[in-house]
């Protein structure tokens, strides 16, 4: 008696599966709540870790001084890089275009974020930290209105 292979049925029947199901995550916070719980925390620990004062008495240079310092900053890198991610998540995700560019290039500066400091670059950390307040800037200047201007409508005036 022959036997007969059924095996291409089994690939439609798997992939009917894979597309009902409901997505496995649930979003906890809203965009705000993220931008202050996590985003801004992270960041500003990220641009504070190098730097340098200039006064009177000097110059006085801020960097992480142990490896413990540098994982610290490496750990804000990829908060703010992984943020970027989950800016565009569904349920947050502004319905533009425009949105997904400013987070997708969010994820693209905290890469070189988190190279940086994996590098121990002090410069390295210090340059892409202007490119991340640059796409921050620029991102809540078009949807971050409100904080700008109290009453305008994000999006437009």
């Amino acid at each position: 008696m022959k036997t007969r292979r059924y095996h291409w049925l089994a690939v439609p029947i798997l992939l009917s599966g894979c597309m009902a199901a409901e997505e496995p995550y649930t979003p906890v916070a809203d965009l705000p709540t993220l931008m202050s719980t996590i985003v801004d925390p992270a960041a500003d620990f990220y641009w504070d870790a190098v730097g340098w004062i200039v006064d009177a008495n000097g110059t006085e240079f801020i960097r992480p001084q142990s490896p413990e310092e540098w994982n610290a900053v490496r750990n804000a890198a990829f908060q703010v890089t992984e943020s970027g991610n989950l800016m565009m998540m569904q349920g947050r995700a502004i319905d533009e275009e425009t949105y997904a560019t400013y987070a997708r290039a969010l994820v693209e500066a905290g890469q070189r974020a988190i190279e940086a400091a994996e590098a121990r670059d002090e410069m390295g950390v210090f340059d892409v930290g202007a490119d991340m307040y640059a796409v921050c800037t620029g991102c809540h200047a078009t949807y971050a209105i409100e904080t700008i201007r109290p009453g305008a409508r994000i999006g437009g005036d």
